[in-house]
């Protein structure tokens, strides 16, 4: 049996890279240009660091199984409860944070946007590899042979 594999498209490459560094840009300037105190912007900043590892690994064990790859359940529960307890993290430090509603709706989503933007470079970067790999497992045809010239 066959497993067709399909190469994503540079589009889509391109909009996961830009929705990558767009949130995380976005979250980072947001970070650097607000008026909190220094340990807030280190939790800030971990939590987005925290998330994308954890979004990541997530997707990577999901996609493991899927393929049918070994995955132990502690690790996939784990890449679970890491991914879920950054998300709440975020929430409680933005709905304790003395910030306008506007701000807290910013750091939300450009937070999501890079959570977002990395589980889709991820997914790009294993399916660009399994197609890869694909494509020199398959045989490919030889070109055709020239023909000689005829001499008249």
């Amino acid at each position: 049996m066959n497993k067709q594999v399909n190469r994503p498209s540079a589009a889509f490459i391109a909009a996961s890279w830009c929705a990558l560094m767009l949130g995380s840009a976005s979250y980072l300037i947001g970070l650097f240009n607000a008026g909190m105190q220094l340990n807030e912007k280190g939790y800030y900043l971990a939590l987005l660091l925290f998330g994308l590892f954890a979004a990541v690994s997530l997707q990577k064990s999901v996609r493991d199984r899927v393929e049918g790859v070994p995955v132990s359940g502690l690790y996939y529960s784990l890449a679970w409860f890491a991914l879920l307890s950054a998300l709440l993290l975020l929430v409680i430090g933005l709905w304790n944070a003395t910030l306008a509603l506007s701000e807290k709706g910013f750091y939300g989503m450009a937070y999501a946007l890079a959570l977002f933007g990395a589980v889709a470079v991820q997914k790009n970067t294993r399916d660009l590899i399994a197609a890869d790999a694909a494509y020199r497992q398959s045989p490919q045809p030889l070109p055709p042979l020239p023909t000689a010239l005829s001499q008249d």
